[in-house]
């Protein structure tokens, strides 16, 4: 049992300093602090974001730990860590992209105050790209 403690600890130390390199990454492609839009000039948009690039890495993590236990603590970790950046990096190329295909600035519109549909397209972007790396977890 204490091994498990031991193990989750570890896990949770991992998935939430990835969860932060996610929120830096998503906080450079957009202007200004995204912490500051979405709490004090309250962007709904930014929030979506946010709130679906989370989730999106929550299930890379996820899937990392579920899919390699069996490999050893050791290695399983090392896998949580790759898939993680990698999630945290190919979202952001999915972003990059997502804004050469779209008219305006994807990082204007993500900090908008007002809703723009840009938040839900990038949303499910995020997502879809979490799912295409969860499926590459799976043994």
């Amino acid at each position: 049992m204490l091994a498990s403690i031991g193990y989750a600890v570890a896990y949770t130390g991992v998935g939430i300093v990835l969860l932060t390199l996610g929120f830096l990454v998503l906080d450079l492609l957009t202007p200004g602090h995204l912490g500051r839009q979405i709490h004090e000039e309250r962007s709904v948009n930014a929030g979506i974001v946010l709130a679906a690039g989370f989730l999106a890495q929550g299930l890379v993590i996820f899937s990392a730990i579920w899919n390699n236990a069996t490999s050893g603590f050791g290695e399983a970790l090392l896998y949580t860590v790759v898939f993680g950046v990698l999630g945290v990096v190919l979202q952001a190329v999915a972003f990059l992209v997502l804004d050469l295909l779209t008219p305006g600035k994807l990082g204007r519109h993500v900090t908008e105050v007002a809703f723009h549909p840009a938040s839900l397209v990038l949303a499910a972007v995020q997502l879809s790209v979490a799912g295409i790396v969860v499926a590459s977890t799976w043994p």
